[in-house]
């Protein structure tokens, strides 16, 4: 994807693409109304594209590896992509389920970003990918998606107003065996999935990441929020486009994975007992692990040496991932 990108974007003026990744930014961050498409032609997209495709596709590719290890043995037939724009999110579906059979519809209101996508997709050693339809379509009360095995919504909730987020995830409940739902890091865009999530419950799915559960979730709101951290390699337009010097970047995410209730082939038998939900603290001779549980909501668990194989595993956690006690 980074190679389609730098070859696409070959020859943009910087002065152009800072400008517009500065308006962008601006948009995103709530500053300016985000109820009408953000992008409006194709600088705006191909702007889009170099400072966010990467950091989208790498949140959405972590998120669908917790998914995937629900379901190991399930391959997506099918793929929507809601409000996808460039589709870096058909990217990672193409990437979780690398060279298998599907057909993939990325549905967004901007002609511009998904004749930019197309563009991309074309060059995807991926045949599913390069096969996709681009679709132009509203996201909000006309959204109508036919069913679909796998459904995903990534950085979309938050360009909507409250009733279309709504009327969004109630279609993609509808429509999809399995919907994936990816918003920012922020105490915002947690919100917004941990409404998200209500809805899927309420519409008789199954949550099985990253929540341990489907009951309500823990976290007191307003004190913290449920996000994790991908990293995320900088190429040399990206570090261009965002003005940084450093190699890499962490991209906060918050997201939720819901099955239908009569579920998908392969998942697996028990949920995990836990979910680390901060980066796991190692100290001499022991590791901090901060767990959200079925049983005891949120806790910490202190792992010494003492435990043997599971101090072991600890020390190996990351964040976001599952445990076992």
């Amino acid at each position: 994807m980074r190679d389609a990108l730098a070859r696409l974007l070959d020859g943009l003026p910087p002065r152009q693409a800072t400008q517009a990744v500065d308006r962008l930014i601006a948009n995103y961050r709530g500053r300016t109304p985000t109820d009408a498409p953000v992008l409006r032609d194709r600088s705006d997209v191909a702007a889009y594209a170099a400072y966010r495709m990467p950091a989208t596709y790498q949140a959405v590719r972590s998120a669908l590896a917790a998914l995937r290890a629900r379901l190991p043995e399930w391959v997506p037939a099918d793929h929507v992509d809601v409000g996808g724009g460039t589709g870096a999110a058909s990217w990672a579906v193409a990437d979780a389920w690398a060279g298998a059979e599907r057909t993939t519809t990325v549905l967004d209101w901007s002609q511009a970003a998904l004749a930019l996508g197309e563009e991309l997709a074309a060059s995807s050693p991926d045949p599913a990918l390069r096969a996709a339809r681009w679709r132009r379509q509203a996201i909000g009360s006309g959204l109508r998606i036919d069913p679909t095995d796998l459904v995903t919504v990534s950085y979309v909730l938050g360009e909507l107003t409250p009733e279309d987020r709504g009327l969004v995830v109630d279609e993609a409940a509808r429509a999809g065996r399995a919907v994936m739902i990816v918003e920012p890091g922020t105490p915002e865009g947690y919100l917004r999935i941990r409404e998200a999530r209500d809805r899927l419950v309420g519409a008789g799915l199954r949550v099985v990441a990253p929540c341990p559960h489907s009951d309500t979730c823990p976290i007191e709101v307003g004190r913290d929020w449920c996000h994790f951290a991908a990293r995320v390699n900088r190429s040399s337009l990206h570090r261009q486009v965002k003005g940084g010097t450093l190699p890499y970047e962490d991209e906060k995410f918050s997201y939720v994975a819901a099955i239908r209730a009569d579920g998908a082939e392969g998942l697996t038998d028990a949920a995990p007992a836990a979910r680390v939900v901060r980066k796991p603290q190692i100290r001499k001779g022991m590791v901090l692990l901060d767990l959200c549980t079925e049983q005891d909501g949120l806790r910490r668990e202190t792992v010494t040496k003492r435990h043997g194989e599971l101090y072991r595993a600890a020390r190996d956690a990351e964040w976001g991932d599952a445990w076992p006690s």
